[in-house]
């Protein structure tokens, strides 16, 4: 029996399986929810090139129009064009979510460090103080707070809702921080003399920045819904600073007057943008999940 007729059974499949593992690039990515997001970034920023009317200026000759050639997105009450709007308000209201977002970021690992490396009474009582702020609505003590401050602007809507967003990052980051408090390099960064920042900077930050990415991106979101809250219910940024929030508080007008456009349009955004953010977070969040399942 000549060699040639024989066959070494699965050599073919053990040579091809290797193949088929492998995944392309985008596969299992937000690759539609990215580009959708960057699409609606790039207009708010460069809206200057995409504006075709002044966002600002009340034409009182063509107020409530529905959309047509001249007015793409329709006017609202006031007579202002809603498509230039849409792109300059969303400036606002993207702003108004990194700020906040960044305010309780800091606050976050800063007070979730100090927990973490605290002794177990101040540990305990810095917890319960965590507790008890998650346990009253969001949206309560963001309106005490703004109520506080009196007017709103877009520097105190972001302070008011970046001081009361944080607890959930911080019991993440004090539950890492006491994970690798004890490991030998940060034994030894003391030992050599290293601050509490400086060991917060070199060695913690960098073990949890990925375990709270996507809380982060989340806090984003929150930030942007927040503020349209505000703004819906009256109290949020003044008519005159164009935000996503201040052109749905035109909401009852519009409906009473059937001009279902400046609701629909500012809607649709926010909406849109909300669910690219909720897409790329639970991505983030899913890999940080299989990276410590993998370890």
């Amino acid at each position: 029996m000549s060699p040639d007729e024989f066959q070494v059974v699965g050599i073919r499949h053990i040579a091809e399986q290797p193949d088929k593992l492998k995944k392309k690039w985008y596969q299992g990515r937000p690759i539609f929810s990215i580009g959708i997001l960057v699409l609606i970034v790039a207009g708010c920023l460069g809206n200057r090139f995409i504006m075709t009317k002044d966002p600002t200026y009340m034409d009182l000759l063509h107020y409530s129009l529905a959309p047509d050639a001249e007015f793409l997105f329709g006017t609202d009450t006031m007579g202002r064009d809603i498509f230039s709007m849409i792109w300059y308000g969303g400036r606002i209201s993207l702003l108004i979510g990194l700020l906040s977002a960044a305010i309780s970021t800091v606050i976050a690992v800063l007070f979730g460090a100090v927990s973490g490396i605290a002794p177990q009474w101040l540990d305990t009582l810095l917890m319960r103080v965590t507790e008890i702020l998650l346990s009253i609505p969001n949206l309560l003590l963001v309106i005490l707070l703004q109520a506080i401050l009196g007017k709103a602007n877009v520097l105190t809507i972001s302070f008011v809702i970046g001081v009361t967003g944080w607890t959930s990052i911080a019991k993440v980051v004090r539950t890492e921080v006491r994970q690798i408090r004890n490991s030998e390099y940060v034994i030894a960064s003391r030992c050599m003399g290293g601050g509490f920042f400086h060991i917060l900077w070199k060695h913690l930050t960098p073990n949890f920045v990925s375990s709270i990415m996507f809380m982060v991106v989340m806090n984003v979101r929150s930030a942007i819904v927040s503020e349209s809250t505000l703004s819906f219910m009256g109290i949020g940024l003044p008519l005159e600073v164009i935000s996503w929030g201040s052109m749905l508080s035109l909401s009852e007008k519009a409906l009473l007057g059937g001009s279902w456009w400046m609701i629909l349009i500012p809607g649709v955004f926010l909406v849109v943008t909300l669910l690219c953010m909720t897409n790329i977070g639970n991505y983030l969040r899913k890999s940080v999940n299989q990276k410590q399942s993998n370890l």
